[in-house]
């Protein structure tokens, strides 16, 4: 019997952040590379609907959000943190954060 394969859900929350990072990235790379990158970070996410990975082992827990009620875990994708959690039927992305920016707003 194969692994259950949740569905990917982004919060309105990350989908905010990510549009914050395409905005750090358009500053440094320019738009095109900007939207490349986003779109991989995006992409990135996609490991967790993998059915042959666990998406519950394949980030280590988020530290900065270990006083919430769920337990948080962390993937990288360039430079960036993508925060999510397991839900009842669904995956949530919860946070983008790009590590270079002020490490403050990542919580």
């Amino acid at each position: 019997m194969g692994r259950l394969i949740k569905p990917i859900f982004w919060t309105n929350r990350a989908i905010k952040d990510l549009k914050k990072v395409r905005e750090f990235y358009i500053e440094i790379y320019g738009l095109e590379k900007a939207k490349q990158y986003t779109q991989q970070i995006y992409d990135a996410t996609k490991i967790l609907e993998n059915p042959n990975f666990d998406f519950v082992k394949i980030g280590a827990v988020d530290e900065y959000f270990s006083h919430l009620k769920h337990e948080y875990r962390k993937i990288y994708e360039h430079y960036c943190k993508i925060t999510y959690r397991k839900g009842k039927d669904k995956i949530y992305i919860n946070r983008v954060f790009d590590m270079r920016q002020n490490p403050k707003k990542n919580k």
